[in-house]
């Protein structure tokens, strides 16, 4: 089955105290874009990603695909003002009825183990959600002040968000609401179950400089 890759990369620098948006951060004398991409093109020759950018950033993200890709693989639409926009933008570049994974351009460190996993669930399922365990302690708030909750009920949820195209494309029809955090979030408002699979420890959003600093330890490791 043909297979798109929505990358949602428009975050800004805010948190990790950059002028420049962290999927633009060089690591290892490669931009956190690079990674993920290469990953994407790597997990499968059929596949074809469809990059979500800042409007003010197409430009930087076309010299990525220019320097490093096949640009044949790859087209770049604009963002929206929120999450749920950007991948719906994304959504209209998909032409046929496809399995269409959905990522965080700055989770650069996932595996093309992962990508299969995903793959494979949402071919069986029509949807494959990576989760990990929590390996903290919990605690709810509550109107009382807060309760301990178990930990083994509590799941990390990543990215790739994988769908079917025949589920995916309709739900992101209905309205927009703030909850909309994530599109396991969107699909089950549709009314669809969602489906999880076994998440990769190592598949960390950068979002602040030690995140980054672990990538880059991680990355090295893997050379």
């Amino acid at each position: 089955m043909k297979k798109y890759a929505i990358i949602v990369a428009g975050g800004s620098g805010v948190r990790m105290g950059s002028a420049t948006p962290k999927q633009f951060l060089i690591v290892n004398h490669k931009p956190v874009l690079f990674y993920t991409l290469d990953t994407f093109l790597r997990s499968y020759d059929d596949l074809q990603v469809i990059l979500v950018l800042p409007v003010d950033y197409t430009d930087m993200g076309q010299e990525i695909i220019d320097a490093y890709f096949d640009k044949n693989r790859i087209q770049i639409t604009a963002g929206g003002d929120s999450r749920f926009q950007s991948v719906k933008n994304g959504l209209q570049l998909v032409e046929e009825e496809s399995i269409v994974f959905v990522h965080d351009g700055v989770r650069c460190l996932l595996t093309t183990d992962l990508i299969h996993r995903c793959y494979e669930q949402a071919v069986e399922t029509g949807s494959a959600v990576p989760a990990v365990t929590s390996t903290d302690s919990i605690r709810l708030l509550t109107d009382d002040g807060n309760e301990m909750a178990n930990r083994n009920n509590v799941m990390m949820v990543q990215t790739p968000q994988t769908f079917h195209s025949k589920i995916l494309i309709p739900a992101f029809q209905i309205d927009y609401k703030d909850k909309f955090t994530d599109e396991a979030n969107v699909v089950e408002a549709y009314g669809m179950k969602i489906t999880l699979v076994e998440g990769e420890l190592n598949n960390i959003k950068i979002t602040r400089p030690i995140d980054l600093y672990i990538a880059e330890k991680l990355l090295e490791d893997n050379e």
